[in-house]
């Protein structure tokens, strides 16, 4: 039974009830009550006072149970579009295997419960082929490239070329390169959206690791001459992958040299708290506008084209680094003025004692 229909019936029945109710309370005042006052020799009421009678017995009653009856008959009728709605506003790409709750009655709610189920099984399939066209892609690309590296760096090394070939062959091994990074991070990302990376648990002293990268931001940013500095280091213990969490501040410091700008600054603290550890990098720069914030950590996205265009990339850092935050227990935030700072804030749960 459709949900028109349904309301139909349950509403036609509240209005037979209050028709019922109505013609009760007329049959009593100008059957019964005329024919008890003839009976009992009184006058019978005046015209004006039955009709208030009727009014007051008939239509607040009747008016409370048509306002009642019918809210409590839309209300009944859009639960399950509201559970649906519910279910809907959970759907994230983890859990599209999880089907919406349905009705069982046929009705139009039950229908586009299976409707949105079957459209959530084919975005599944749909992600789950682009994952593994990705995986596969990326791992056939790896031999052909190791094979061009490794031509390439021979032939810069072969005294038969010229300064002009040498040259150009640097330039391609530079691109082999970069080609290559972005093959890895892609692997990387594939694997992770599979379940395929496992992470090693152990303790990891955090500060160490942030002491390292303040040193290779300082060397990272030397051309620029940036100034790099940490007002507060606190002892940090969490427990966790090292080689992924290098790879994490290794990500950050990286992105935030090469969108300063010279003789700027950048800052990082680490700060421990009663349950997580803090971990923030503030630098300077063109900052990023409040359109692409949400948007920063998409996988090749890189903000302003006019502008990423200067600045060598493939746009799966920050993508990489909300992998590992999250594979961590923790959360990652950016916020930015722009034409000011960029702020970096990492929240990591600490080592249980």
């Amino acid at each position: 039974m459709t949900i028109r229909t349904r309301l139909t019936v349950w509403y036609t029945g509240v209005l037979l009830a209050s028709f019922a109710l109505m013609a009760g309370v007329i049959y009593y005042e100008f059957v019964i009550e005329r024919a008890q006052y003839r009976a009992e020799g009184k006058p019978p009421d005046t015209v004006r006072h039955e009709i208030f009678e009727v009014v007051l017995y008939y239509g607040v009653p009747t008016l409370l149970l048509t306002v009642i009856g019918g809210w409590w008959l839309l209300r009944k009728a859009l639960t399950p579009l509201n559970q649906l709605a519910a279910a809907a506003e959970q759907v994230q790409l983890h859990n599209l295997r999880q089907e919406l709750p349905r009705t069982g009655n046929g009705d139009e709610v039950d229908r586009l419960s299976k409707t949105l189920n079957e459209t959530n099984a084919r975005l599944l399939d749909s992600f789950v082929r682009i994952r593994e066209f990705t995986l596969h892609a990326s791992h056939e690309l790896k031999t052909p490239l190791a094979v061009l590296h490794g031509e390439l760096e021979v032939a810069l090394t072969d005294p038969a070329n010229t300064p002009a070939q040498r040259e150009m062959f640097a330039n391609q091994l530079d691109e082999v390169q970069r080609l290559s990074k972005i093959v890895a991070g892609l692997t990387l990302l594939a694997r992770a959206d599979t379940g395929q990376v496992t992470l090693a648990s152990e303790i990891v002293r955090l500060d160490e690791l942030v002491w390292d990268s303040l040193a290779d931001a300082e060397i990272l940013g030397h051309a620029q001459k940036i100034n790099v500095a940490m007002p507060r280091c606190d002892t940090v213990s969490i427990r966790g992958d090292r080689h992924r969490l290098r790879q994490l501040l290794l990500n950050l410091t990286d992105n935030a040299i090469k969108y300063n700008q010279p003789n700027g600054q950048l800052t990082l603290t680490l700060v421990a708290g009663a349950t997580e550890a803090t971990l923030t990098l503030t630098n300077t720069g063109r900052g990023i506008s409040t359109d692409a914030l949400p948007r920063v950590f998409d996988r090749f996205y890189r903000g302003d084209a006019s502008h990423s265009q200067e600045i060598e990339g493939c746009g799966l850092g920050l993508s990489i680094a909300a992998w590992i935050v999250k594979a961590h227990g923790g959360r990652i935030e950016i916020t930015s003025e722009p034409e000011q700072t960029t702020t970096v804030t990492i929240h990591l749960p600490l080592a249980a004692q």
